[in-house]
């Protein structure tokens, strides 16, 4: 079954982009930000991170901490990093396993052909590791401001 707003961050634990192992359910003591994209260096995906790392300093004011996640490898979101300068952390699922504890694999339409993928998504955590806020279906563009907003609100 899916996390539901009320649900505490499970313990998961995916790779960054340096292939350090961060363990989410650690991150208790500050807000915690994870969205979901298809696949870097996309347009809509790079803008996504492009908006978040443009806003760090106002969630980093707000002790929060911003991971994207995807299905891309270590090495992949390290150059996706590196090209766009990016500001905040990426975290690589190939096993899909947050994925699927947050239920972010959907059947997609690409060019008339049905595949299984990302659906934007982003899961809002408080400090006390509490799921608080769940967006589903997101347009990339302006979702970081959305956020901040409703942490702020928060």
């Amino acid at each position: 079954m899916p996390l539901q707003v009320g649900d505490h961050l499970p313990k998961i634990e995916l790779k960054n982009s340096k292939d350090e192992t961060i363990n989410l359910n650690a991150l208790k003591g500050q807000n915690v930000v994870l969205y979901f994209y298809p696949k870097d260096d996309t347009p809509g995906c790079t803008l996504e991170g492009q908006q978040f790392s443009k806003l760090i300093k106002s969630f980093q004011k707000l002790n929060t901490v911003v991971f994207g996640i995807s299905r891309d490898s270590v090495k992949s979101h390290d150059k996706f990093i590196c090209k766009y300068d990016f500001k905040i952390e990426l975290l690589s699922d190939p096993e899909e396993v947050a994925c699927k504890i947050f239920d972010v694999i959907k059947e997609k339409n690409m060019y008339g052909k049905i595949v299984m993928g990302i659906e934007r998504s982003t899961f809002v955590f408080n400090e006390k590791g509490k799921l608080t806020f769940e967006f589903r279906k997101v347009k990339a563009d302006g979702h970081a401001e959305e956020i901040l907003k409703v942490l702020k609100n928060q």
